[in-house]
């Protein structure tokens, strides 16, 4: 239906009706252009998330009213990663050895999401909360559960009229419960940094480099509180893990379809590690693993993005005018398949981006990271995915890892698995396997 209405409204707005509300779909650099620019007064990126994963029920209320945690995300986590790169690479590495077991040069048939889940789970942990705990299975399976509960609990909720959902929200969570798991597992960590802090001042030399030292850094008063603390912990894990491991098990199914690539990414992996080491900065240098990731992602993205709510009335440069109330979305799907933006964009063409970056002054125009009005995965402007470059960095490493240690092929040569597609959003298929060995020489 979005794409339909693309092809017939191009440049305009049209509106499809989901399982709870109607849609109003934006087309066309221009509108989108409107959006980047408007005030969070007018159209609001917080309230429509705040719709969607009905946070205020199954998460806490907080994550919306005062979402500093995003703002941590966006700048010490990002500014971290190359001093941080080492420990990201270690635990892929200790991850894959552990949950992808291949004995010799035999076969494995591995069952993707689930193992990709646990890898970006610790790899991710391993930033956020150290060693031991980014290990520890309790901790790593309620992480993974989180996302989950607040998924199938948000669209529950969004079955029922907005009087019902306070009601509903208190006695369809999950959550509530994972919290206090959370609180039992990482309180703990946070309390000792806030008691040390206390006794030896912010700048102390034994400070741990992580997500639990940056949160407590820019808390404030009711912010230092443990419940809440670990709250912003359990949030940025849901807007980290499942993201991430959707991504790259659509990379990894693009890998054992399209086997061509395996040979000039491996080199290209092999020049770079060569010459420069295994570095943040080395991984930066891909091009090629960038370009192959951006374009699984192209083909796989979802056919919404970028949603917004609109706050007040509010009109478009081309005189469409969208009432208070109003739900938006980018038709993102429609957008990386228009003809008119993509050579067959229906093909997947793994170095497409890379061959862009060769022209003349292109260079830093198509990386993974940069943000286009003709590639929305990322979103926009201000309201940009502020997780995109710890995100992306994590992918092509992963993708990098495997490369150079295993060799991947479809089960008995079946096609890729298909998407799964939950209303607007596309999802790799959770149940698919495929064949894992460890590379021969």
């Amino acid at each position: 239906m979005i794409h339909d209405g693309y092809s017939k409204y191009y440049g305009g707005a049209f509106k499809v009706s989901m399982m709870s509300k109607w849609m109003v779909v934006i087309t066309g650099p221009d509108m989108i252009n409107d959006i980047r620019k408007a005030s969070d007064e007018q159209l609001s990126s917080r309230a429509a998330i705040a719709e969607t994963a009905q946070s205020d029920y199954m998460i806490s209320p907080r994550i919306s009213t005062d979402p500093y945690h995003v703002g941590v995300v966006r700048t010490p986590l990002t500014r971290h990663l190359g001093t941080r790169f080492n420990d990201i690479k270690d635990e892929i590495a200790s991850s894959f050895s552990d949950l992808v077991p291949c004995k010799g040069d035999e076969w494995a048939s591995i069952p993707v999401y689930k193992t990709i889940v646990s890898i970006v789970c610790r790899t991710s942990n391993r930033v956020f909360v150290g060693l031991p705990l980014c290990r520890n299975p309790e901790y790593r399976e309620l992480n993974e559960q989180f996302t989950l509960d607040v998924v199938a609990g948000a669209q529950f909720i969004n079955m029922f009229p907005k009087i019902l959902r306070p009601v509903i929200g208190r006695l369809r969570t999950k959550a509530s419960r994972r919290i206090e798991t959370a609180i039992s597992l990482a309180g703990p960590l946070f309390q000792e940094q806030l008691d040390k802090e206390t006794q030896y001042g912010k700048d102390r030399p034994d400070k741990p480099n992580n997500l639990i030292s940056w949160l407590i850094d820019v808390a404030e008063g009711e912010q230092r509180d443990i419940r809440d603390l670990v709250i912003r912990l359990l949030s940025v894990n849901f807007g980290a893990i499942h993201t991430t491991s959707m991504a790259f098990t659509h990379i990894l199914y693009d890998l054992a379809t399209y086997p061509e690539y395996v040979k000039p990414l491996r080199e290209e992996i092999e020049s770079i590690i060569a010459t420069e080491g295994w570095t943040k900065v080395s991984t930066v240098n891909m091009h090629k693993v960038d370009s192959f990731i951006k374009e699984s992602q192209r083909i796989a993205a979802s056919g919404l993005m970028m949603r917004r709510v609109a706050m007040k009335d509010f009109t478009f440069s081309n005189g469409i005018t969208v009432p208070a109330g109003t739900h938006l979305g980018f038709a993102t799907s429609a957008t990386h398949m228009d003809e008119s933006k993509y050579d067959n964009p229906s093909e997947f063409q793994g170095f497409r981006f890379a061959e862009l970056r060769d022209k003349e002054g292109e260079s830093k125009q198509h990386q993974m990271i940069s943000l286009s009005l003709d590639y929305g995965v990322f979103g926009i402007g201000k309201h940009a995915c502020p997780g995109r470059f710890f995100a992306v960095n994590e992918l092509k490493t992963m993708l990098a890892h495997v490369l150079l240690n295993y060799d991947v092929k479809l089960v008995k040569e079946k096609q890729r698995p298909e998407n799964w597609w939950m209303s607007a959003g596309c999802i790799p298929n959770m149940t698919a396997e495929l064949m894992f060995r460890r590379r021969q020489a």
